[in-house]
């Protein structure tokens, strides 16, 4: 019966705005008036009023042309409608304050390459929109990503792998290339046809860690054709493999957002290959079922609008389109 009795209260308890409307009248002691302190006009303040009256079986108001005057039973309600309006400005102040705190900062964990080449611009960004908010950013691989974000040590994640990581949503927020460098002293710069996927997958490269969304790619695109060569070198980092690649040690496969200044340099020479899809799409995460807000919903925002590509939520098993 009680829990009946709870379904139905919305049914038999006037709304906030007919309470507040009531509690003007008593204030002003004109339907006029309080119809103007509540920004409604006189008619909807009066129909509203009419409503309250029918919903509670109770006559509320003594009309007259002098105005408006609350009857006893009226005054009554009155009365509880104070401690309901107090109760729920009260309510208000503390989902503000909760607000507050949450806006107050931002966990972001985000992949290397994101983390170094994309996500600089979109912080600027976010703190011109949210000056109070302090941001806080933890780099790692796509797995590591995936980790934190699982057990709360993260509000919004940006991974590079080629699927949404088990237990997360997605969004697409723009796509990559991944491409194969060399040192201008390799003799693959000199190379007059481009390369075989059969001779990349060959060859021992200078490669990122497992659980990196650059090595989960490269994986995937070289298995129909035997998988990777045993590695030159394993590094956890971009800067490193640019590094040894840089020194001559050997080739490297890396996103082409770290390598412009490189390139343009001439410090890396980039190799052409026949035979092998080297793309994919970076996406936003979060845990599943729970839509970023706040200042994780900005910044989910902001790189919409500042990267380019078709941005598309999907599910925690969605791969490649």
């Amino acid at each position: 019966m009680a829990a009946e009795e709870h379904v139905s209260l919305s049914h038999r308890v006037p709304d906030l705005g007919a309470l507040e409307l009531l509690l003007a009248v008593a204030r002003h002691g004109s339907l006029g008036r309080a119809a103007r302190d509540v920004g409604v006009t006189q008619p909807a303040a009066s129909s509203r009023i009419r409503s309250m009256e029918r919903q509670l079986g109770l006559a509320l108001l003594d009309r007259s042309p002098r105005g408006s005057r609350l009857t006893d039973a009226g005054a009554l309600v009155t009365d509880w409608a104070r401690r309901i309006v107090e109760a729920a400005e009260a309510f208000d102040v503390g989902a503000q304050a909760l607000r507050d705190r949450r806006d107050s900062r931002l966990r972001v964990a985000a992949s290397m390459t994101i983390a170094e080449y994309l996500l600089p611009g979109w912080l600027i960004a976010l703190r011109a929109e949210r000056p109070d908010t302090a941001v806080s950013l933890l780099a790692g691989n796509s797995a590591a990503v995936a980790g934190r974000l699982l057990v709360g040590e993260a509000d919004l994640g940006f991974v590079e792998g080629l699927t949404v990581p088990e237990g997360l949503d997605g969004a697409v927020i723009t796509h990559d290339r991944l491409a194969v460098v060399v040192a201008p002293s390799h003799a693959w710069a000199r190379r007059r046809t481009p390369l075989t996927s059969r001779e990349l997958a060959a060859t021992p490269l200078i490669l990122r860690e497992y659980g990196s969304g650059t090595r989960q790619v490269l994986d995937a695109a070289l298995a129909v054709h035997g998988g990777l060569a045993q590695p030159l070198l394993e590094l956890s980092s971009t800067t490193a493999v640019k590094g040894a690649a840089e020194s001559g040690a050997g080739p490297c496969v890396l996103s082409e957002l770290a390598l412009g200044e490189e390139l343009s340099s001439r410090r890396l020479v980039k190799i052409p290959v026949a035979g092998v899809r080297l793309s994919r799409q970076l996406r936003a995460v979060w845990p599943s079922g729970h839509r970023p807000t706040g200042p994780a919903r900005d910044l989910l925002s902001l790189t919409r609008r500042n990267t380019y590509g078709e941005s598309r939520v999907s599910g925690p098993r969605a791969g490649l389109s």
